[in-house]
């Protein structure tokens, strides 16, 4: 699955009232630059960068720059430069975890660290996969402690994303039990979507989806 995908995931879920929201300034850079496009990519980190140059620590800033160092380092390592890739991952993954570190709550941390790990860790073996959920999991607790009450005014698409993160990362980090009770409450809550089609296919077989099931559903929506 694609970046950019994963990443529209995110932006989907967010639930924020801000009309200013900064994921608004620079995810269709990123989005494009998941996508191939290196400009708009280069765009991207510009304004992340130009935003973290006056406040280090601007949290959403290092987030999203945190997913871009993440999405480079994928680049590299399919380039075999191990050494490069390797410095990248961890300048990532520290810069995402330090935005959670000065945000805890909100949202629009939370989700893009998440669906930028998840991505990635759907793809790497599993010893190195499993610190990457265990991150991604805590994101997805923290947002759905947030958003339990209004749930189920949530539209479909930010509902869809949430609750199939949470069944999805419990799969993966072999807690069966627990990706049931998501997976079941997609059934109940989005019967004849295609988020209920994907929890029939797990529930048949209680195995992680194959990576292909797993991309973002549909485009982002207001609600």
């Amino acid at each position: 699955m694609k970046l950019q995908h994963i990443l529209l995931a995110a932006t989907a879920v967010v639930a924020l009232q801000s009309a200013e929201r900064f994921d608004h300034l620079v995810r269709g850079d990123f989005f494009s630059g998941f996508a191939g496009d290196n400009a708009a990519f280069a765009r991207g980190m510009s304004k992340t960068e130009e935003v973290l140059k006056e406040n280090p620590n601007h949290a959403e800033a290092l987030v999203w720059h945190g997913a871009g160092l993440f999405f480079q380092s994928g680049q590299l390592f399919a380039n075999k430069d191990i050494a490069k890739g390797m410095e990248l991952y961890g300048r990532g993954l520290g810069e995402m975890s330090k935005a959670v570190e000065l945000e805890p709550k909100n949202i629009g941390i939370r989700i893009p660290r998440a669906a930028a790990l998840s991505g990635g860790a759907r793809r790497m073996p599993p010893d190195m996969a499993k610190p990457l959920f265990l991150f991604v999991l805590d994101d997805y607790k923290t947002v759905y402690a947030l958003q339990e009450k209004q749930i189920d005014q949530l539209g479909v698409h930010p509902k869809g994303e949430l609750l199939f993160g949470l069944a999805d990362t419990y799969s993966r980090l072999g807690d069966a039990t627990n990706a049931a009770q998501f997976f079941a409450m997609l059934k109940e809550k989005l019967p004849n979507t295609a988020y209920a089609k994907r929890a029939d296919l797990w529930l048949e077989s209680r195995q992680p989806l194959p990576v292909e099931q797993t991309a973002c559903l549909g485009c982002h929506t207001g609600k």
